[in-house]
């Protein structure tokens, strides 16, 4: 696990870092650099179960609220989205930002699991 833990702080920690030239930097740095300081106090078996479902609850709700461009998204029929870094129309920037919320999810989930496996063998 604590490999896994180490990978997925510098990963989410560059990713908080690629963030800055976003339009809404301070949004995507504060959601990718919660998961990278939750992702670094895992590695030293630091736990904070409040702290991960507030990022499951954010998470959550930035899926629901971007739900429907990725529908839209789907009904244009899922045009390239990686084509260019630069983004002329709006659904590219909706979409990568659902698919972030959707690897944080998955990120904080796997937090969820292992503090309540680590609570188990106590």
């Amino acid at each position: 696990m604590k490999i896994i833990n180490i990978i997925l702080a510098i990963l989410f920690t560059l990713f908080a870092g690629w963030q800055i030239n976003d339009p809404d930097p301070w949004v995507w740095v504060s959601i990718y650099g919660l998961v990278a300081v939750i992702s670094g106090a895992a590695i030293f078996n630091k736990h904070n179960l409040i702290v991960v479902y507030i990022g499951i609850a954010i998470c959550v709700l930035g899926i629901g609220i971007l739900f429907p461009e990725f529908i839209d998204w789907i009904r244009m029929g899922t045009p390239n989205i990686a084509e260019e870094m630069k983004t002329e129309r709006d659904y590219i920037e909706f979409v990568r930002e659902f698919f972030g919320l959707i690897i944080c999810l998955v990120a904080m989930l796997f937090h969820f699991y292992q503090i309540r496996k680590l609570d188990s063998k106590k």
